[in-house]
């Protein structure tokens, strides 16, 4: 299935939610959008950025909004992993069996490079987020979501 196939049923099924969620479960676009998202050096956190962002466009283009926010998801994701890594050696944030947080480092290998991916992604992040075809887009989602999810509930299928 494309993302230019959705049924409304499922392109309804989509909620924004907070931060990152759902942006590895939900299908077609975690498979078009993964394979483009990378941040292990600056060069490479840009490259990566720059092809979300161009995808970003190219479901603004096909009035799809649902791609747009799993793109910003993606972007979004993007600072929040390489930050992680910026901020603890090896990317891990808690420990395994206790699961408490580790102790922070800024000193490790690869540190500074990570921080940098963390702030490439953070610029596109905020650029899509205030994009005005995103925005419009986000506002005509919700209230058609809301229509469709009220009439659901009347037909009792919710």
């Amino acid at each position: 299935m494309s993302s230019q196939t959705l049924s409304k049923a499922h392109r309804m099924s989509y909620r924004i939610g907070r931060g990152e969620q759902g942006v590895l479960t939900f299908e077609p676009y975690k498979s078009e959008i993964l394979p483009l998202w990378r941040f292990k050096t600056p060069a490479i956190a840009r490259q990566s950025s720059k092809q979300i962002y161009d995808k970003f466009l190219e479901y603004n283009e096909r009035e799809d909004f649902v791609g747009m926010d799993m793109c910003r998801k993606f972007l979004q994701m993007g600072m929040t992993r390489a930050k992680r890594y910026a901020n603890h050696a090896g990317g891990r944030k808690y420990d395994k069996e206790t699961g408490e947080e580790l102790e922070r480092s800024s000193k490790h290998e690869g540190a500074k490079e990570k921080l940098e991916a963390s702030v490439i992604f953070k610029e596109v992040w905020e650029k899509a987020k205030k994009h005005e075809g995103y925005l419009d887009k986000k506002e005509m989602f919700l209230k058609e979501q809301k229509e469709w999810d009220k009439q659901q509930k009347k037909d009792g299928k919710k």
